[in-house]
């Protein structure tokens, strides 16, 4: 299968020997790709804290928060399925946005008006300088496929690196199989 070319709305499925622990198993959401870098939010790993723990204005929200990458850490973004209902957003793939007014989405969440599953909070995220997100794909340290929501909005973040390389088929499948260190084999 031929790999896509990185651009918002792609995934970057972690090679089952990728040793970066900040990215073992991981999937992420490429936001956005351009020749000067790129961004995107690993989709399948949590945060130790909840939405109302970082935030007073989300006070009573017990949200899993997602832990979107090493890069600042101190900042909270969010992927969502409203974009009639939250302004701002920019829309990565089909139907899912990235963004938009923060405190709209906070209160649209308390008023019971979206659904929290239909929306993705995420501290800190993952990001690549002028030609490193090439150099580490002739590396073969992702494989590439297009996003989906039922991947990028999961109900069981544990199976998101397997359902997004059984989603891809053949030889794919079967590297869900393959041990974290081949050495134990």
């Amino acid at each position: 299968m031929t790999q896509i070319l990185p651009a918002p709305g792609v995934l970057l499925i972690a090679d089952p020997f990728l040793k970066d622990p900040n990215f073992k198993r991981t999937v992420i959401l490429l936001c956005e790709h351009q020749d000067e870098g790129s961004f995107g939010f690993v989709l399948n790993r949590t945060y130790s804290y909840t939405l109302d723990q970082l935030m007073a204005s989300a006070d009573g929200m017990p949200l899993t928060v997602y832990y979107g990458g090493p890069v600042q850490p101190d900042t909270i973004h969010f992927l969502h399925q409203y974009p009639d209902k939250i302004p701002g957003g920019f829309e990565v793939t089909d139907g899912t946005y990235w963004g938009g007014d923060f405190e709209t989405a906070i209160s649209l969440l308390k008023t019971g008006d979206i659904e929290s599953s239909s929306i993705r909070f995420f501290i800190g995220y993952s990001g690549w300088s002028e030609g490193q997100l090439q150099g580490e794909l002739k590396e073969k340290s992702w494989i590439t496929s297009k996003g989906t929501r039922k991947l990028i909005f999961h109900k069981d973040m544990n199976e998101i690196w397997k359902d997004a390389l059984i989603d891809l088929g053949g030889d794919y499948e079967q590297l869900i199989n393959y041990p974290l260190d081949p050495q134990l084999n």
